[in-house]
């Protein structure tokens, strides 16, 4: 499983920074892997794995204040794994394969 989320505290000011470096690290001490951008962290684990994470990390940002944002998306597909990073590579090889056809050279 592959689940995408997004933890922040409402009403605690403009910077919710150091609430969601709070949540980072409960990710990143889990040992799962994982991948955080600018919106969101996505993990891949077992659904039990996960979201004890995401259940650790929106705790953690409840020390911010007294309400919680908390947005999630998952991709659940049963005996795959790797997919943190092999949907990525999947997509980049497609459009290698594009670049290769519309240049007139095999990738």
């Amino acid at each position: 499983m592959l689940l995408a989320f997004s933890v922040a505290p409402l009403g605690s000011g403009e910077s919710v920074t150091a609430a969601v470096a709070d949540a980072v690290a409960v990710v990143r001490s889990s040992g799962l892997p994982h991948r955080t951008d600018a919106m969101f962290t996505t993990i891949e684990g077992d659904w039990d794995e996960v979201f004890d994470v995401v259940k650790r990390a929106t705790e953690a940002v409840a020390a911010h204040g007294n309400r919680i944002s908390l947005v999630m998306k998952a991709d659940i597909r049963p005996g795959h794994t790797g997919e943190l990073t092999g949907k990525v590579d999947r997509v980049d090889e497609q459009l290698r394969r594009r670049s290769g056809a519309e240049t007139g050279s095999e990738a």
